[in-house]
Formats: C-alpha cells, structure tokens, sequence
C-alpha cells in the first residue's frame, strides 16, 4: 500500500464543516479507517473521506489496509478550532483569513521582553512569516514572534505574511518603540519605504570610456543597502534599458517612500535641464539620445513619495542649441525634492583613477558621508566641504546643492509601515518577483554526473553563476565542466568533459538552462549581454560564469584626473586624423511623455 496523497492539517471556526481526505493505491479492495488522538476507532471513518464539524481541536489518523492485510498509517494531522473567527462567510474556501493582528503599537523599555502575536485560520493550516522594516527574519515562522531583551535595533515596525497553497495575507504593522535608558528621543520622522536605483554607464560605444562607474555603483550599493534601502544597481545601459529601468524604479515608488536616484556617466546640461547619456547614443547625440533628468524628478514626485533625492556624478557642461527651447514645467511644491550635483552649471565632473581603484570624486566624498543620522543637505553640504578641500579638483569642481526641503529628513530615518500595509504588500511582492535570484540546482547528465550551479548577483544586471561537481559517478574520469551564457539570451549553457574508463574517449555531454529573471528579463537587459570565456574547473572544484558587459582592464595608474563630459564630436570627411566638434541636436521635447518599455 502507498500513500500518493496525505491529509493536511486546517484550523478552521467552531462548526466549520472540513473534509480530510487521504489518497493510496494498493492490492484492491484497500480499507480505510481512521482514528481520533486518542486512537480511538472513529464510528463511520471507513471511506478515504472524513466529514467533519468541529466544536474543539482534534488529532486525526488513517490505517489504509489491502487485499492482503498489508496496511499503512498516514502521517497526524491536527484540525485546530477558533473561536474567535467573525466575520467568515459560510463560502470562505481556505485561503488565510487573519483574526487576530499584532498590536499597532508598543512602547517596551530597554532590556525588557515584549511578543508580537499573528492568528490566521486556513485550510490547509496557513504558514507565518515575520519581518523587520521590511526585512525577513530567518527562523520566524510561528504565530507568535517573542523578542527576549529588547534592544535599540529592535525598534521599528513589524509585520507578518501568512499563506498556504491559496493565497498570501499581510497582517496589519505593528510599530515597537523602544525607551532607552538615557532616554534619547525617538526619530521623529519615518519612511514607509526605502527604494534606490543606482545607474553607472561607463562602456560607451561612441563616446569616451569611463573606469569609475563600476566601483562608484557598488559602493554605494552597499552603503545603501546598510541604511535599509532596496537597492537596484545596473550598469552599462542602453537609451531603452534606461527607460525600462525608470518605468520599473517608478512602480517601486508610493506614498511615504524615501527615493534615490544616482546616476555616475556622461552628461551635459542645456537652458536649466540635465541630460543622462546612455551608452548607444550616437555621435553627435540629440535629446532623443538621452535621459531627462527634470522628467524624472516630476515622475517620483507624481508618485506621492515622501522624499525624492537625485544624486549626479556626471559633468553639466552647456551646449548651444539655435531652435526652440524645451519648456520646463514646475514641480509640485511639496518640500521633498533634492538634488546633489557633482559639479556646477557648465562645469566638468571629474574621476580618479589611483593604483587599481577607480572612482568619482564627488561619489568618494559622498560614500564617506552617507551613514550618518543627519538631514540629506547637511550630508550633501559635508560633501561639498570635503571635495572643495581635494587639491585635484580645486577650482575646477564644486558640489552644487538645489532643494525644497521642508522637514530634516535623513536617510536613516527607520522605515515605519503602520498605515501603508496595503502597499508595502504589494510592494513587496513586485520586489520579490523583480530580484530574487533563482534558487541551487542539480544538473543531471546521462553519463552519471551531477553538477550544483549556485547564483550571485554583483550587481543587478551583473549575475555569476558557479558549477560544482558533486557526483562524478563510475563511468567517467578526468572530468571539467565550463559554464557560459548564450549571446542574445539568458540562457546557461553547461558543458561537461570527460573520459569515458572503459573506452578511453573523451566525451562531451550539453544542457541548456534558462535563467532568466523577471526584472532583467522585462527590461531586456540580457539582449546585450556577451558571451564569457569558458572556464574550466577540476573535479570538485568550482567553475563560474558571469553575464556582464566587458570592460578593459587597464593597467595601474597614478592618481589623476578624468573628465565624465561626452566630447560629442564626429570624424569629417578630410582624412583619419581631423575631426570637428559639434554640439547635440537639441529636440522640442513634449514633457507628457511618458516613461515606456
């Protein structure tokens, strides 16, 4: 006798009318019989069906037997009955139905315990899961979530999703305020939400090439990442992928979120608007080419989000233009807008590049400055100070600070969900569809040899993939395996070498994988991506692949610096070594353009 289907456990309301069901083949005719916690042989529990309605929680079990009087018992399941279950219509079908919610609010002291308390009934019985200012916390999968000494990071707001096979439920959040000792006063302001896209083009194909970029975005990155920010960081984009990137950074955004915006590549300036140069753009470029940075701004503030910050390490030089300017429409004036800029209007914005370290002078000072629990001006206005002082750049660049805040926000104000359940949910889900990266798998080949891949992401559009051999099997010796990515797509292509014992051949064996993953896939971010050299790995070690868009090694420099201005200049016709400058084609634009894929 097998068991294909088992019963599952449900929590149910008083008098709810539940079906256990169990599922075996066998020698027929197979027999049935179940039986209570108490193991007691339940009167008409003969049938693979139990019909049950419930005035309290109970144990239940089946002994399946066949033909033969082989038998075999199922696994427990409970059937836990709530009292405390208004508001369930008589049709409810199972899915998570929360009946008690943490407590919105708590003031613990320090040191002392304090327990947040989730409820749902489901059929089957619904799984808990708890977060922290948005953050998972591993292991905390009861309905019951109990710090025992609460400390000064303990603070903040909580929530817990509750799921099974049917749907997914968010409970309501609860914010927990913790009293210290020395009695500091708790931060007045709170985001609902932390969100960061972060762009560095630097592998232009018309235009200089940048070094800087790379290192700039992942520091920042992580620096981001440490003050509680999602963070999207993308590299090496085209004019569409820049747009798509937005569009998806835009969707991200909602009431109470604290925005960023940080762009490090060319770009210019003309009549008051600043212009990101993607890495297609041709030359010379026109507005067409390039990214609005004005636009944007107005876009994150549609968005209703409680603070937008757009961070600028690119050049600002101006460029004429002869034919209708472009109008520019005001901001809404809600004090919530910031802009950091590199450099000053119709100034160049410089990088370093120092031994084997890259990196935008305006970015170094800023990454040494954004930790700290101060207003976003005054942690721009410290940047300023510092690069001011750079002797590299003394008087050729200065930080330039435009805002319209109103409040003294800062980037670590923690994140209090209370009131913006509903779109932290949905939120949440569209981060998770967008960024999680796929999951360990085993690669089976027929001679016998299982290879685990495993996946890393430097950055979000910059992903490795490594190989390990776990089972080399007994037909096959001296074996590599190479991973590499198929150009115009996102597929892995694993290739395993080999020398079959008995033959003494070298032998060859392929599989294809697609790895695709819902934000790199949308924006199209794989349509570019170049093959890797393959690598080759013995056996048991590891071999790894990434997809990213090359970039030149250079050898190591003295500290020195470069310009990020896009020369926007074409070769003439008069021979290899002349060329002519020409300033970009500036295009009337329609400012109820939107952001499209």
């Amino acid at each position: 006798v097998v068991i294909v289907q088992q019963p599952t456990s449900m929590c149910v309301p008083r008098n709810f009318p539940v079906i256990l069901k169990v599922q075996a083949v066998g020698t027929d005719p197979l027999r049935y019989q179940w039986f209570n916690g108490q193991q007691e042989e339940l009167a008409g529990g003969t049938e693979p069906s139990l019909h049950l309605c419930l005035q309290r929680s109970e144990k239940y079990i089946c002994r399946i037997s066949d033909l033969y009087c082989n038998f075999v018992f199922t696994d427990w399941v409970k059937v836990r009955v709530l009292d405390s279950a208004e508001g369930v219509h008589r049709t409810w079908r199972g899915e998570p139905y929360i009946i008690v919610h943490p407590t919105p609010h708590q003031t613990v002291r320090h040191g002392d315990p304090f327990t947040l308390r989730c409820l749902a009934l489901g059929m089957p019985s619904p799984q808990y899961q708890w977060y922290h200012n948005g953050h998972v916390l591993p292991k905390e999968n009861s309905e019951i979530f109990e710090v025992k000494s609460a400390k000064a990071d303990s603070a903040g707001s909580y929530l817990c999703a509750v799921s099974n096979v049917l749907e997914e439920r968010w409970s309501e959040g609860a914010d927990v305020e913790i009293a210290t000792p020395d009695k500091l006063p708790t931060p007045t302001f709170t985001a609902s939400d932390k969100v960061a896209l972060l762009i560095g083009n630097l592998n232009y194909a018309h235009h200089p090439r940048l070094m800087a970029p790379t290192m700039d975005v992942h520091e920042l990155s992580n620096l981001l990442q440490q003050l509680g920010f999602r963070v999207v960081s993308l590299l090496d984009l085209t004019l569409q992928e820049m747009e798509a990137a937005i569009d998806k950074f835009l969707q991200l955004l909602d009431r109470g979120v604290y925005a960023i915006f940080y762009y490090a590549g060319h770009g210019y300036e003309h009549m008051g608007r600043n212009y990101l140069v993607a890495v297609d753009a041709p030359r010379p470029y026109c507005t067409a080419n390039c990214v609005c940075v004005q636009r944007v701004m107005r876009h994150m503030q549609e968005t209703r989000a409680q603070l937008n910050i757009i961070l600028l390490d690119t050049c600002r030089k101006w460029y004429k233009h002869s034919g209708p300017t472009s109008e520019i429409n005001p901001l809404a004036p809600l004090g919530n807008t910031v802009y950091g800029y590199a450099t000053t209007e119709d100034a160049e914005a410089f990088e370093v590049q120092d031994g084997g370290k890259s990196t935008g002078i305006f970015t170094k000072y800023l990454n040494k400055h954004i930790l700290q629990p101060l207003k976003v001006t005054h942690i721009l206005e410290q940047v300023s100070e510092d690069l001011g002082k750079d002797q590299l750049v003394c008087g050729r660049q200065v930080v330039e600070i435009k805002h319209t805040l109103k409040e003294p926000r800062a980037l670590t104000d923690p994140v209090g969900m209370a009131g913006h359940t509903v779109e932290f949910r949905l939120r949440n889900a569209y981060w998770r569809q967008a960024n999680v990266l796929p999951g360990r798998r085993c690669v089976d080949f027929p001679c016998g040899i299982q290879v685990e891949l495993s996946f890393s992401a430097l950055f979000s559009n910059v992903m490795l993939v490594f190989g390990t051999m776990r089972d080399t099997g007994s037909k096959a010796q001296d074996c590599t395996v190479n991973l590499s990515s198929i150009p115009q797509s996102l597929v892995l292509k694993v290739e395993l070498h080999y020398t079959h014992p008995d033959r003494k051949l070298r032998l060859t064996e392929c599989v294809e994988l697609d790895v695709g993953q819902p934000l790199i896939a949308s924006c199209k971010f794989g349509q570019r991506m170049l093959e890797d050299k393959r690598r080759e790995a013995s056996p048991h070690n590891l071999s790894h692949a990434s997809w990213r868009t090359h970039s030149p090694v250079q050898p190591p420099q003295p500290a020195r610096s470069s310009t990020r201005k896009a020369e926007n200049a074409c070769h003439s016709s008069g021979g290899a070594g002349s060329f002519s400058t020409n300033e970009p084609v500036e295009n009337d634009e329609n400012d109820s353009n939107e952001f499209t894929m």
